[in-house]
C-alpha cells in the first residue's frame, strides 16, 4: 500500500532553532537565489533525474554501510514491528528508491531468517517544498519491484532538514546522500572574493572561516533536530562531498566543479553577456568539510556516536572512455556540465535569468575538456554512520 502525505513538519520543542532560522530567511534578500535551491525537476535532458549517474555510483559505495547499520539497528532494537525510515534531501528520480530498497530488503531478509513476519515499514521522503516530488512518486512502481515482501508505506515530507520534520522519538533509520553539504544560507562576509562563486586558493582566509562557521552552525542544528526525532540506538548514514586539504583549507584544484563554474561565468563577463558585479554577487550555499571537521562537530554536539567514517575519491567524470581523444574529452565534458547544470540551474536562473544558461554550460563543458587530464583531486565523498545515544 502506498500513501502520500503532504504534511510538512512538526514544530514542537524547536522554538529557538526555528526562530533563529526564520531570522536567516528575513536576511536572504542579499542572496535571494538561495530560496530557489532545488534540483532541476522532470525527466527531460537537463533534469536531475536524467543526470544523476554520479549519485547512482555513490549509492554503490554506501550500500555495505547501509546494510551493516540496518542489521545492527534491528538487533539493538530487537526487531520492532513498525519501522520508520527517512531519506533527507531525496531530490527527484529513482535514486532515492534504490537506497530505500537496500534498507527495506535488509529488514525483510533478516525477518525471514528469524522466521517472523516482516515489520510494517514507513518510508518518508524529504526535501524542500520546491522539490519535484511528482517525478519521484512516478517511480513508486519501480520501488515496489526492487523490494520483496512486507508492507511498505511511502510519504513525502516537504521542509528544510535544518528544522524539525518528524515527531519526537519516531525515526529508526535516516539516510541522506549528497544533501547536507548544502547550507541553509550563503555565509556573511564574502564580499572580498570577487568573480568566484566559492572558495579558491586566492580567497582571503576569512572566507574559509565564514563558510566553516556556517557549516558548523548548520550541521550542529541538523544533528540536534535528528536527535529529537530519532529513537535511542537509531541509525543515521550521511553521505556528502568533502575535501582532502587539511593543511591548506583554501586550496581547490583547477578542475574543482565550482572553480570551473567561476571560470565559465568569467568568460561570459569578458564577452559582455554578464556584468562583473552580477557574477560577484553570486555565491554557492555549499561547504565541503574535511573528515576532521565533521568528526569535531559530531563530538561537540554530543547526541550521536560515530560508527563508520570513510572517504572515497570523488570524480564527476561520467565516462570511462579514453580522454586523450578530443571527441571523448568533449563528451565527458558535456556529461559533467549536464550534471552541474541539473544541480545549479534553478539558482542560476533566479539570479542571472535563463538567457545565458545554455551558453554558460557550453563554456563549462569546454573548461572540463581542458582539464580532462587533471588527476590532483581535492574533493572526496565522505560517508559517516551514526548511532543515536
Amino acid at each position: 500500500m502506498i500513501v502520500t502525505n503532504a504534511n510538512p513538519s512538526s514544530r514542537c520543542c524547536c522554538k529557538n532553532y526555528d526562530e533563529e532560522y526564520s531570522e536567516d530567511e528575513r536576511r536572504t534578500t542579499k542572496y535571494p537565489f538561495v530560496g530557489a535551491l532545488c534540483m532541476s525537476g522532470g525527466d527531460v535532458d537537463n533534469s536531475y533525474s536524467t543526470n544523476s549517474l554520479l549519485q547512482k555510483r555513490v549509492l554503490s559505495m554506501t550500500k555495505p554501510i547501509l546494510v551493516k547499520n540496518t542489521m545492527e539497528m534491528l538487533a539493538k532494537l530487537d526487531y520492532p514491528k513498525c519501522i520508520k525510515i527517512a531519506d533527507l534531501g531525496c531530490s527527484s528520480g529513482q535514486n532515492t528508491f534504490m537506497a530505500m530498497s537496500e534498507i527495506v530488503n535488509t529488514i525483510n531478509a533478516l525477518s525471514q531468517e528469524r522466521k517472523q513476519n516482516s515489520p510494517e515499514i514507513e518510508c518518508c521522503l524529504n526535501d524542500l517544498h520546491s522539490n519535484d516530488f511528482n517525478t519521484t512518486f512516478k517511480f513508486i512502481t519501480f520501488f515496489k519491484k526492487l523490494t520483496s515482501g512486507g508492507s511498505c508505506f511511502v510519504s513525502g515530507v516537504p521542509g528544510s532538514f535544518y528544522s524539525r520534520l518528524f515527531p519526537r522519538n519516531s525515526l529508526h533509520f535516516i539516510n541522506s546522500i549528497y544533501s547536507i553539504h548544502f547550507l541553509s544560507k550563503v555565509p556573511d562576509g564574502l564580499e572580498k572574493n570577487k568573480m568566484s562563486v566559492y572558495i579558491t586558493s586566492s580567497s582571503p582566509l576569512s572566507e574559509y572561516k565564514a563558510y566553516l562557521h556556517q557549516f558548523q552552525r548548520d550541521f550542529t542544528t541538523f544533528l540536534r533536530m535528528r536527535s529529537e526525532e530519532m529513537v535511542s540506538y537509531g541509525r543515521m548514514v550521511l553521505t556528502l562531498i568533502g575535501r582532502d586539504t587539511v593543511d591548506d583549507p583554501l586550496y581547490r584544484d583547477c578542475c574543482h566543479f565550482w572553480t570551473l563554474l567561476s571560470d565559465s561565468l568569467r568568460d561570459l563577463v569578458f564577452e559582455g553577456l554578464l556584468s562583473e558585479s552580477k557574477v560577484s554577487s553570486f555565491k554557492m550555499p555549499f561547504y565541503d568539510p574535511s573528515k576532521e571537521e565533521v568528526k569535531e562537530i559530531i563530538r561537540k554536539e554530543g547526541s550521536f556516536q560515530i560508527n563508520d567514517l570513510e572517504t572515497y575519491e570523488f570524480d564527476l567524470g561520467h565516462s570511462n572512455e579514453d580522454r586523450s581523444l578530443p571527441s571523448h574529452r568533449a563528451k565527458a565534458g558535456q556529461k559533467e556540465a549536464n550534471c552541474i547544470r541539473a544541480v545549479t540551474e534553478t539558482m542560476l536562473v533566479a539570479h542571472f535569468g535563463d538567457a545565458i544558461i545554455d551558453a554558460l554550460f557550453r563554456k563549462y563543458a569546454h573548461h572540463v575538456s581542458l582539464h580532462a587530464s587533471c588527476r590532483v583531486k581535492t574533493s572526496l565523498t565522505l560517508i559517516v554512520s551514526l548511532t543515536r545515544r
